[in-house]
């Protein structure tokens, strides 16, 4: 027999508040040799999902993997929305084996981690594995992350998603922060991030908006 449905929210789904975001590697070096995803739709998506955490207030870490001595800087669509905020550096490719890290993401104090970076097979399936096995949920924006083959990022994505991870995309990322039309006081915002990353979606917004002074809800 079928339970009464109510209108609540599955509690799978994400909140601003309930979760950390974790953007590994997202430099320069480490985007050379990515073939997985074009270089102009990753730099796009990263830009979305920081835009988005931003925006909505998100806890986020901002890491990089020998900065100054390799990788190069990150991107600069991921770092300037947080404007003034550390870069935490490292040696280990597993974020989640840096004490640093580890320190921030326990002062955050969130039971769900979201991850994107660079590389999936490595630098994001580390960290997912890591932080699974010591009881945190762990959700994946794979078209956010990239690697050096689209065999390697599946098999990445595979490995991740049988061990309990949730793969989900960046433009879901903005939405289901957002989730109701109705919230108007960060409408603007969700909208605004959407017309500008939001491929054809985005660009339905605009020409509505434009065109018929329409918008969501």
């Amino acid at each position: 027999m079928a339970s009464n449905a109510k209108p609540a929210a599955g509690s799978s789904l994400l909140t601003p508040k309930d979760h950390a975001l974790v953007l590994i590697d997202f430099q320069s070096q480490m985007a050379f040799a990515t073939r997985s995803i074009d270089g102009i739709e990753l730099r796009n998506n990263a830009a979305l999902i920081a835009n988005a955490a931003a925006g909505f207030k998100v806890p986020t870490v901002l890491t990089t993997v020998a900065e100054k001595t390799f990788s190069g800087p990150m991107f600069d669509e991921v770092v300037k929305p947080f404007p003034g905020q550390e870069l935490i550096d490292r040696t280990t490719m597993n974020a989640w084996e840096d004490p640093n890290v580890i320190t921030v993401v326990n002062a955050i104090g969130k039971n769900r981690v979201v991850l994107a970076g660079l590389w999936t097979s490595v630098c994001i399936v580390g960290p997912a594995l890591s932080a699974l096995e010591q009881g945190f949920d762990v959700y994946v924006i794979t078209d956010a992350c990239g690697d050096v083959s689209s065999e390697a990022h599946e098999r990445a994505v595979e490995r991740m998603v049988q061990a309990g991870a949730r793969p989900m995309t960046s433009l879901q990322y903005l939405l289901e922060l957002q989730r109701d039309w109705g919230r108007s006081e960060t409408y603007g915002l969700t909208t605004g991030i959407a017309s500008k990353h939001g491929g054809a979606y985005g660009l339905g917004i605009v020409y509505a908006g434009t065109m018929f002074n329409a918008h969501e809800g």
